[in-house]
């Protein structure tokens, strides 16, 4: 089997204090939800850049990983820096509008990493 390096590197948005939201968030979920959710993320860091249905631009910088798990559909907002994926906010969507509060999650966790 032929290796193939990552596009994107992964890692988890921390806030001033240490805290890292998207890893606490998962932690919270079902073990196969996490699993789903991390294979699409895999799948998004490997094959960048993506459309959907996996991947969708919300707006400007900020784009979301579409996971199908048992509770519906969960929501990974991620930006990306040159060669790094940042996971800037989680949750799980019970309508079909996106929640303008979530997507307002990922701008202000956005705003701090490119210090705007």
């Amino acid at each position: 089997m032929e290796y193939r390096e990552p596009v994107l590197r992964v890692i988890f948005y921390r806030s001033e204090s240490g805290a890292e939201p998207v890893r606490e968030w998962l932690k919270e979920l079902q073990r196969e939800d996490r699993k789903t959710i991390g294979e699409d993320i895999k799948t998004a860091q490997f094959g960048w850049p993506l459309g959907m249905p996996l991947i969708r631009k919300m707006e400007k910088g900020i784009w979301e990983v579409r996971s199908n798990i048992r509770d519906g559909i969960a929501r990974t907002f991620f930006t990306v820096e040159k060669d790094t994926m940042v996971l800037l906010h989680g949750f799980v969507k019970k309508s079909q509008e996106t929640p303008l509060n979530e997507l307002q999650t990922a701008r202000r966790r956005l705003r701090n990493i490119i210090g705007g």
